[in-house]
C-alpha cells in the first residue's frame, strides 16, 4: 500500500515539473496563485512528501535489520537513545505529511494560499519558506498568542 503511494506521488510529480519548467521560482509580479505557482507549489510538497518517505524507508529497513547488540552497556543505551530520537523524528514526520496532503487537497480545491482565518493571500515569501503554512503572519501570531493564554490559565 505505501509503495502504491509513493508512486502516484512520483507520478504527480513529475506531471507538476513538467507543467512549472526547471528553473520556475514565482514572483510577486505574476497573479497570485496562477496555475503555474500552483505548480510550483505542489512541486515544493510532493518533493517534500517524497523525501520523508525515503527517509521513513530508511528507518524501517535499519529497524529490520536486527535489533542494537552493542556489547557494552554505555553503548548501548547510546544506541537506544539514539533510535528513540529517530523513531520520534519519524513520528513529526508522519504528522507533517498528512499536513502536506492537507496542503495538496487546498491546491487541488483551488483555496491554497490564502489564510484560513481572514482570507486573506498568506504571501509567496511565506508559502515557500513554509508550504503548509495555513495561515498569515499576522493571523498565527494572533494565534499563538490566544493560545498562550489559554495555557497560562
Amino acid at each position: 500500500m505505501a509503495s502504491l503511494a509513493n508512486s502516484d506521488t512520483e507520478k504527480r510529480l513529475a506531471e507538476a515539473k513538467a507543467a512549472i519548467g526547471a528553473n520556475y521560482t514565482p514572483s510577486e509580479d505574476e497573479e497570485y496563485m496562477s496555475e503555474r505557482q500552483l505548480d510550483y507549489f505542489r512541486v515544493l510538497l510532493l518533493d517534500w512528501k517524497k523525501s520523508i518517505h525515503d527517509a521513513a524507508g530508511q528507518t524501517l529497513q535499519s529497524l529490520q535489520d536486527g535489533p542494537i547488540r552493542e556489547p557494552d552497556l554505555n553503548d548501548r543505551a547510546s544506541s537506544e537513545t539514539d533510535w528513540g530520537i529517530e523513531l520520534r523524528t519519524r513520528d513529526r514526520q508522519r504528522k507533517l505529511i498528512s499536513k502536506i496532503d492537507s496542503a495538496l487537497r487546498l491546491i487541488d480545491a483551488g483555496e491554497y494560499g490564502y489564510c484560513a482565518v481572514t482570507g486573506d493571500p498568506i504571501g509567496l515569501k511565506r508559502l515557500i519558506a513554509r508550504p503548509v503554512a495555513t495561515m498569515t503572519v499576522e493571523a498565527q501570531e494572533a494565534h499563538e498568542r490566544r493560545e498562550k493564554v489559554s495555557r497560562d490559565d
